[in-house]
């Protein structure tokens, strides 16, 4: 609760759009690229980082998310099922506690928060979009999201951006399929999915930094190494 709801997040991530019309927009042109409708959900969120990192390096790192990442809040959403492919993934709620009640009240389904089913992924590099690489999820289950995916593609000299690597984190809200839902409760639920989701990527960035500088340091120690053995020779 205090690293990932009550921490400021160092770099802010959420998108802030300065009219309806510009978010509309936006959030068109980005999911225009995956082919998918996004009329049903009353709220889409679009997060954005960037890391000093390649493209592949960025990528690979989200192939090998699971319960373990430090990035992740595994005590509150607790990665319970991931398969190989990543194409099936449950996450459970408060994991450690219900998953015991689960099996003792024989509902395997308590506490579940949702479970995503891949869509499409597109893990090569797309020639005709920014050297792209992304997840597609469509999301089920007892939290509200409807469709998720993380966007990773180079960066975009004509919006200022400079870094090696772009990552969005979009969510498409689908408050059960209700836009009945009070105003009140959309906005506290995706106050508090904001601030989870820039600790997420905070940290996950953090990670991305520390991790290629090691890739690289080891490398150029290699180099050196090999040299030194040719110089040698």
């Amino acid at each position: 609760m205090r690293d990932y709801f009550f921490h400021e997040p160092e770099v802010p991530t959420l998108i802030e759009f300065p009219s309806r019309k510009d978010r509309e927009n936006y959030t068109h042109r980005i999911l225009q690229r995956l082919g998918i409708s996004v009329d049903r959900y009353s709220i889409l969120n679009i997060h954005q980082i960037s890391i000093r990192a390649p493209v592949r390096f960025v990528h690979e790192e989200m192939l090998e998310w699971n319960g373990d990442s430090p990035y992740w809040p595994n005590h509150l959403a607790t990665v319970e099922s991931i398969d190989g492919d990543r194409r099936h993934i449950k996450i459970r709620f408060l994991g450690r506690l219900t998953q015991p009640i689960s099996r003792w009240i024989r509902r395997p389904e308590f506490g579940i928060l949702f479970r995503l089913q891949a869509l499409r992924f597109q893990n090569n590099p797309d020639p005709d979009f920014d050297n792209a690489r992304y997840f597609l999820y469509d999301c089920s289950g007892g939290y509200p999201i409807g469709i998720y995916f993380q966007y990773v593609r180079s960066p975009v000299a004509y919006q200022g951006e400079r870094e090696e690597t772009q990552l969005f984190f979009v969510v498409g809200f689908d408050f059960y399929g209700q836009q009945r839902w009070p105003a009140w409760a959309s906005r506290m639920w995706e106050k508090v999915h904001n601030r989870v989701t820039a600790n997420i990527l905070n940290r996950f960035q953090k990670l991305c930094h520390a991790g290629f500088q090691e890739f690289t340091s080891d490398s150029e120690v290699a180099m050196a190494m090999a040299k030194g053995i040719k110089d040698r020779d």
